[in-house]
């Protein structure tokens, strides 16, 4: 039979009967196998390089999430739409969906560490300043600067490495803490060790770019969520966006029900507690709060949602830097920043600094009018006496002892609070 159709195929003159014999093919293995399925098409999500912030590496936060974005394990909301289309590269945060087995996904949250309008305007600033053009490789340009050539020179991250970087968290540096961001940078291959001999040229201008710009990603990093810190998980980075665990803003809770205000509010003066005493003696302070600082879980569970307004100083170490030290400037003291902001000194910070600003900027939204009017007005008496910088000896944890004795009778234990529910039906902690 198959020889009879190869000759036919040479032979016939009918052009119908041609076209039907090509389509059953001059060959008995040909129709004796199943023609296989056409394989269903994926709808492919288009990257520009330039949404990520990939052509500004290695000027850029890191390359460790990369494929999740290109494997599509990390999606934007808008992707769920039949458009499929990227959301505008102008904003500032995102929300999206992440999977480690494509049938689980979980909310992120993926964010710029400032806004695209602030990154082009300081990437013109290094072209113009370091180079006198208006465009140019940002890569080239910082490598030439004496700061990185430091930085390339360097074994371990020193005090005078950082020196002038307008990052709260490195305004008062102790070794102790450098040596732990270099111990814990999640952009590269943990090696554990203080010394930098694991880091690559690339890797080091991307942590000094992320620490000029802002040390939010490398907060999560050497503070994890694991070990009781209350930061948003840190899942990793591609050019110049983040991506953490996903929390709603503070500000979402401001018209919450009373014992859910009460709830949060405890939470926020236990974190505030925890900012001042903790195991590894860092005091970490606030340069400012608003309603985006803290966020909430899904399960109630309150975190710091903004670290990068976040200061510290190692009450074991102190500071290593000079305040001639902390003045120094170049073209890292500057890349989202004006230059001519003054610093804060490190022997300002009180203890009572971050209070005093929840104080006056949260937790009045949170608990004004929410209460019976003889709760509410001590509520209210603290706080303005709080607003006011306390107005007596009496020291933080005093004054934070006093508002929890009033909160703690208002809030209550049910599964809307997962994140302590059902053990607070067992415990006189709740």
């Amino acid at each position: 039979m198959g020889r009879w159709t190869c000759c036919l195929c040479s032979r016939v003159a009918d052009p119908l009967m041609l076209l039907l014999v090509l389509a059953l093919g001059c060959n008995t293995s040909t129709a004796a196998t199943a023609s296989p399925s056409v394989p269903h098409i994926k709808p492919s999500y288009s990257f520009g390089r330039t949404f990520l912030g990939l052509d500004k590496c290695n000027a850029c936060i890191g390359t460790s999430i990369c494929k999740k974005f290109f494997k599509e394990e990390i999606r934007f909301d808008t992707w769920l739409s039949s458009h499929l289309k990227l959301p505008p590269s102008s904003l500032l945060s995102y929300s999206g969906n992440y999977t480690d087995d494509a049938k689980s996904w979980r909310l992120v949250d993926i964010t710029r560490l400032t806004s695209k309008y602030q990154h082009d305007r300081s990437d013109k600033r290094i072209c113009t300043s370091l180079l006198k053009t208006k465009t140019c490789s940002l890569e080239r340009a910082l490598r030439r600067t004496q700061r990185f050539q430091k930085w390339l020179r360097a074994k371990r991250l020193t005090p005078d490495l950082v020196q002038g970087l307008s990052s709260p968290m490195l305004r008062c540096p102790s070794q102790r803490l450098l040596d732990r961001i270099v111990r814990r940078y999640a952009e590269v291959p943990d090696a554990g060790s203080i010394y930098m001999d694991h880091l690559t040229d690339r890797d080091k201008l991307r942590l000094l770019y992320t620490l000029a710009v802002n040390s939010h990603p490398i907060l999560l990093q050497i503070f994890p969520d694991v070990e009781g810190w209350p930061f948003p998980r840190y899942l990793g980075s591609c050019g110049r966006l983040v991506v953490s665990a996903s929390t709603r803003p503070l500000s979402d809770f401001f018209g919450a029900a009373p014992e859910v205000a009460a709830d949060l509010a405890l939470q926020l003066l236990a974190v505030l507690r925890s900012m001042g005493n903790n195991d590894l003696n860092y005091f970490f302070y606030f340069t400012r709060v608003d309603a985006g600082t803290f966020g909430v879980f899904s399960n109630g569970h309150l975190f710091i949602r903004d670290a990068s307004t976040l200061g510290i100083i190692d009450k074991e170490e102190g500071s290593q830097l000079t305040d001639g030290q902390q003045e120094y400037k170049d073209i890292f003291s500057c890349l989202t920043v004006d230059c001519q902001s003054p610093f804060v000194s490190c022997d300002s910070i009180g203890e009572k600094h971050s209070l005093v600003m929840v104080c006056q900027e949260l937790l009045p939204k949170l608990l004004t009018g929410k209460f019976p009017p003889s709760v509410q007005e001590r509520i209210e008496a603290f706080l303005q006496r709080c607003a006011h910088g306390l107005g007596d000896a009496r020291g933080v944890s005093e004054a934070v002892a006093e508002l929890a004795e009033i909160l703690k009778p208002l809030r209550s234990c049910d599964s809307r609070f997962a994140y302590r529910y059902p053990d607070c039906r067992y415990s006189d902690k709740f």
